[in-house]
């Protein structure tokens, strides 16, 4: 069973970085693809951003240029940094575990694998 627990939400004003963590434990992390995802009130849940186990990244076409995300699996860790950012990015960010190999895969499985509980992100203009 992975556990995840994220870190580094917290309140921005527009323009302003914030970096996320997520440390897993429970499993081998190289064998993990890694993604966040983030849920705004009254919207869906979208996936913000993917790293396969051999580091391919992809991204939301809406965080594209200004989104990193990255591992690190000596710490079991996975970052999302997050710059230049918008009002439309407040919403609480979630991470997200999966065993596949490919970002089709991990885009494909959607809402399985393994979560964390959420950190929330607020975007003032």
């Amino acid at each position: 069973q992975v556990q995840l627990a994220e870190s580094g939400g917290g309140s921005v004003q527009a323009g302003g970085s914030l970096r996320l963590s997520c440390a897993a434990s429970g499993t081998i992390f190289s064998s993990l693809a890694m993604g966040w995802y983030r849920q705004a009130p009254g919207k869906q849940r979208e996936l913000v951003a993917a790293i396969t186990r051999d580091g391919t990244t992809k991204y939301a076409d809406s965080v594209k240029g200004r989104f990193t995300i990255s591992r690190y699996n000596a710490r079991t860790t996975v970052y999302l940094q997050m710059n230049s950012l918008k009002p439309e990015d407040t919403a609480v960010y979630y991470c997200n575990a999966k065993y596949v190999h490919s970002w089709a895969e991990f885009h494909a499985e959607g809402r399985q694998g393994s979560w964390g509980q959420g950190t929330k992100v607020t975007v003032s203009s």
